[in-house]
């Protein structure tokens, strides 16, 4: 899953795939060794950190950009740099969809369109945390053992006040800075998620999903600031079809536009009518244990 970092380093095939694919479509204009920016949807963190893997790999990154939903802790780290829940009770945690799952977290995480990126604290930000903790240890001239103990330290600490307190920060200036020069960050809420998958399939005639649609007007926002000649690739987390709700919201109004035929897979036409199947089993994983031995045996004997 998302906390697993073979999973982050997988995806930095996604940046660099993606990079040589816009110098095989753009022969004329974009060569190897040119810059790039990458707008990637944000929760967790680690689709975002596979690309700064890959720019410490060598790819050639200008900006990657950070978006986020109305969860936006990561966005007010790279404005303010202060870490902190500032968790969210009541009316204004209510939003999101029912059909598309999360409901608000106990710790007051506001539910969403773009319910996977519904996360207070992203676990894999502690990673990046480390590798700026590490830079600005590195300015003191010391042995590089020594930078790394300083590294865990400092980051020991600001989690450490981010679970009795809430939050940490202002991190130190110079680590901030190192953290803006190869990331931004971008908010964006629920009406601007509709409006962009409204907006882009006026355009083109493309259904995104929700998390995608942040990512999308992340891009656009960050391309406003850009260079005119920059390309920015925004990455897509998800298909429509998992959020029906969401797009349908979006895009119920739009002439021509029906969920089955314009974004259900065929794949999925009529599975909801399908024989379902269900075992119930005590919440207990000595209880479940017993149950997947049994789901093998009958596999393997060919019962089923």
């Amino acid at each position: 899953n998302a906390i697993n970092g073979a999973r982050s380093l997988a995806q930095t095939v996604y940046y660099f795939y993606a990079y040589f694919s816009l110098t095989r479509q753009l022969p004329d204009s974009f060569k190897i060794g040119d810059k790039v920016r990458f707008s990637v949807p944000s929760g967790n963190f680690g689709d975002i950190l596979a690309g700064y893997f890959a720019y410490r790999m060598g790819l050639p990154v200008d900006k990657l950009v950070i978006a986020t939903n109305e969860n936006d802790i990561l966005d007010r780290f790279w404005k303010t740099g202060r870490y902190e829940k500032k968790p969210t009770y009541g009316p204004a945690a209510a939003g999101g969809l029912d059909s598309d799952g999360v409901k608000a977290h106990e710790d007051g995480v506001k539910e969403t369109l773009s319910p996977a990126m519904d996360i207070l604290v992203s676990s894999n930000f502690e990673r990046l945390l480390w590798f700026l903790a590490y830079e600005f240890a590195s300015s003191a001239g010391m042995d590089d053992e020594w930078n790394k103990k300083q590294a865990g330290q400092e980051v020991s600490s600001w989690l450490s006040s981010l679970k009795n307190k809430g939050g940490f920060g202002p991190v130190y200036t110079d680590v901030l800075e190192s953290a803006r020069r190869t990331f931004e960050s971008e908010r964006v809420s629920d009406q601007q998620t509709l409006d962009t998958i409204r907006s882009l399939y006026r355009e083109v005639g493309y259904v995104l999903d929700p998390h995608t649609a942040v990512g999308v007007e992340a891009a656009r926002r960050s391309a406003a600031r850009a260079p005119t000649s920059l390309p920015i690739i925004s990455l897509s987390t998800a298909h429509p079809a998992k959020f029906a709700g969401a797009v349908t919201l979006a895009l119920k109004d739009e002439e021509g536009f029906e969920f089955d035929s314009k974004v259900l897979p065929p794949e999925f036409v009529g599975l909801d009518k399908k024989e379902k199947r269900v075992r119930e089993v005590a919440n207990d994983w000595m209880a479940v244990r017993v149950l997947v031995k049994e789901e093998v045996e009958e596999e393997l004997s060919g019962q089923r």
